[in-house]
């Protein structure tokens, strides 16, 4: 059974918008840089990436922050990729963001704003309490969403943004009022969402999340940890 949030997935709130090879002995550690899991970067393809560069393994995965699979994956998958195959320098993970709603698109914005070093932290938050900060958005009525449709395209995204509560979600977090509105309008972040989105679709063929790239190799059917865990522990071999 195909277990993915599709790329028309309204389920969190609002309209639609616009074998693997096998691996060497695990490398050491960066000299003075601790563990793997300390080495966080943004990556040319508009991901973030955590890990060893030069892993001999690399897992992509193409996630929504609105999608309640992408949600179950993390909780269950994240510890033990990164414990016991990111630490190891085996394996490179890059997330890459594929935004399927407005809701989403608000959320994207704001825990890629203050780039690598903050996205997973802030990303880990937006799974772990997703249906908190869904929630408002489903219950936004025709009388407070009317009024956008005059707005500009970024007022409409800071509006509908506050509207849901994410202002108030990300204070919290790290990102104050006066910054809410320059993360949800950064032209840079909305071109790099758009070669994402088009790079998955295009390339990778991806219809849905959250949906798993293996050394180049696009992992047709799996979109589950239990799909995922053998291959990738074949892989590491």
């Amino acid at each position: 059974m195909l277990s993915a949030c599709g790329q028309e997935s309204s389920e969190a709130a609002g309209s639609k918008t616009d074998g693997a090879p096998k691996a060497a002995a695990s490398p050491a550690a960066p000299a003075g840089k601790g563990k793997w899991l300390e080495t966080v970067k943004a990556t040319p393809e508009g991901g973030f990436s955590i890990g060893n560069p030069d892993a001999p393994v690399k897992l992509i995965e193409f996630a929504s922050l609105t999608c309640p699979h992408c949600r179950d994956f993390h909780e269950m998958a994240m510890p033990t990729i990164k414990g016991q195959y990111v630490a190891t320098g085996k394996v490179l993970y890059e997330f890459r963001n594929f935004v399927l709603n407005p809701a989403d698109y608000g959320a994207t914005m704001l825990a890629r704003c203050q780039g690598p070093s903050a996205f997973f932290g802030l990303a880990d938050a937006f799974f772990k309490n997703q249906q908190t900060w869904i929630e408002p958005f489903t219950k936004l009525t025709e009388a407070q969403t009317a009024p956008l449709q005059s707005m500009s395209p970024d007022d409409q995204v800071v509006t509908y943004a506050k509207l849901g509560g994410l202002d108030g979600f990300v204070r919290a977090r790290g990102i104050p009022e006066a910054k809410f509105k320059a993360c949800l309008t950064d032209e840079n972040q909305r071109t790099q969402l758009e070669t994402i989105r088009k790079t998955a679709v295009e390339q990778y063929k991806v219809t849905g999340t959250p949906a798993f790239v293996l050394n180049d190799k696009s992992l047709e059917g799996v979109h589950s940890w239990a799909d995922l865990e053998p291959l990738l522990k074949d892989a590491v071999k």
